[in-house]
């Protein structure tokens, strides 16, 4: 049975428990990461009338508070795995230790079920340190895997223990997620549409949702209005790909709603804004309703680049964004922009106009290495350089890949272009000192 939705659907009276694995990668940050998926799920089976539990290993295992309510997660350094021996990184284990694992797990009530979510592809290592050890406290107890490394991954996913992988997205419908489920929540999250009408030949969106559909503004502040009530929640992030899409019909009557019952909040979009689709109204309405993190999506000034990302921003667009930003209200500083690295077939000097364009205009340029994603156009072109990467969702990983597998950019440029976007002197210059 590859579609579980009528499984979850007959569940009833029964104990179900929840879980968000550690991260295992080079580096891992908290862009307002909350496991929303499973979050629906558990929201829907308790409207079932049954007892469920949530452990998430990357909340319950955080330690310095940062700003606008994330947290730098708890890390400890570990052997990295055979395929990664001969990169010159530190691997880590982020989140929560056996230890504490263990007696979250023992302290929780025998489930029917354990419902155990999933991230990136490469990150499936915490999967597999969660069911070693879910199967020793709960021996009989089914575990069915779902998530994003489960659709993408699935005949992977199948491998590594998991009694069920949900390989297509879940028909449940919930009002809300299950955002009461954590001890003193610091923000909320909410999708206010599924997917994006764009074709990007690196994206997963059209993978994970094959059908780009906004949701009606009632909805969407329900969903808010359950997770505002929260008494520490005084953030909320958007996690869509595509907020600003035919924004006179739904993203500004949503911010309208935002202004008059949320005014308290602050709203953040870490997935990137479509800036073709930000003139003057938009950047007031941003600035107007209590937007504080803004990122832009310009990704290369190259003009391959942009046709392989829909052709959704030209140079001209984004300098008059960035414009209309600034008159809004927002700083320069205010304002990032991401820049992906280590395409098929980008080169340096691509990379380093594209940050240099970004820091002319006086805004802050982010970079985001590139991570070949299964089912999507980039990732067949880079598996025919690189053939092992359909086998081992290790290599897919961003950091493996764009500085030590795909050779498009050499480790030495990579960080050279990492330090330009940070303002630092090129490491060549400063003694061999980097920010990695």
């Amino acid at each position: 049975m590859s579609d579980y939705s009528l499984y979850l659907k007959s569940l009833h009276n029964k104990t179900i428990l929840g879980i968000n694995p550690p991260v295992f990668d080079f580096a891992y940050f908290d862009f307002w990461a909350k496991p929303l998926g499973l979050l629906y799920i558990l929201e829907t089976l308790r409207e079932q009338k049954n007892s469920v539990y949530l452990i998430d290993c990357i909340y319950e295992g955080r330690e310095t508070p940062k700003t606008f309510g994330r947290y730098k997660p708890l890390r400890r350094k570990v052997e990295k795995p055979a395929c990664y021996s001969h990169i010159p990184r530190k691997y880590y284990h982020f989140g929560m230790e056996e230890e504490d694992f263990l007696e979250r797990l023992k302290k929780t009530p025998t489930p029917d079920v354990i419902l155990l979510t999933s991230g990136m592809t490469y990150w499936y290592p915490g999967i597999q340190w969660c069911l070693d050890r879910v199967k020793r406290i709960f021996p009989h107890t089914p575990v069915l895997l779902g998530g994003f490394y489960a659709q993408l991954c699935p005949e992977h996913a199948r491998t590594i223990g998991a009694n069920g992988v949900q390989t297509a997205p879940l028909c449940l419908e919930s009002p809300y997620p299950a955002l009461d489920l954590y001890n003193q929540p610091e923000y909320g999250v909410i999708m206010t549409s599924w997917g994006c009408p764009l074709h990007c030949q690196y994206c997963a969106s059209k993978l994970l949702w094959p059908c780009f559909r906004q949701r009606e503004v009632e909805e969407i502040i329900h969903e808010i209005s359950f997770q505002e009530r929260i008494p520490t929640v005084r953030d909320m992030a958007f996690y869509d790909d595509a907020l600003l899409i035919n924004k006179e019909f739904h993203f500004y009557p949503l911010c309208g709603r935002l202004r008059k019952s949320f005014s308290h909040l602050r709203f953040h979009t870490p997935n990137g804004l479509h800036v073709r689709e930000i003139d003057e109204k938009c950047a007031r309405v941003l600035f107007d309703t209590g937007f504080k993190t803004i990122r832009l999506s310009l990704e290369s000034t190259d003009p391959i680049i942009q046709k392989a990302s829909s052709e959704k921003v030209s140079e001209h667009q984004y300098v008059k964004a960035v414009t209309h930003l600034l008159r809004a209200g927002y700083s320069q500083e205010d304002i990032e922009t991401y820049i992906l690295i280590g395409l098929p077939g980008q080169r340096f000097e691509s990379v380093k106009n594209a940050i240099e364009f970004v820091h002319s205009l006086g805004a802050v340029a982010k970079t985001a290495e590139y991570s070949p994603i299964p089912g999507t156009m980039m990732f067949e072109a880079s598996a025919q350089k690189h053939p092992q990467l359909t086998t081992e969702p290790l290599l897919q990983n961003n950091t493996a890949y764009c500085g030590y597998i795909s050779k498009e950019i050499s480790p030495e440029e990579l960080q050279i272009l990492k330090n330009m976007a940070h303002h630092i002197h090129n490491p060549l210059e400063t003694g061999g000192k980097n920010i990695v």
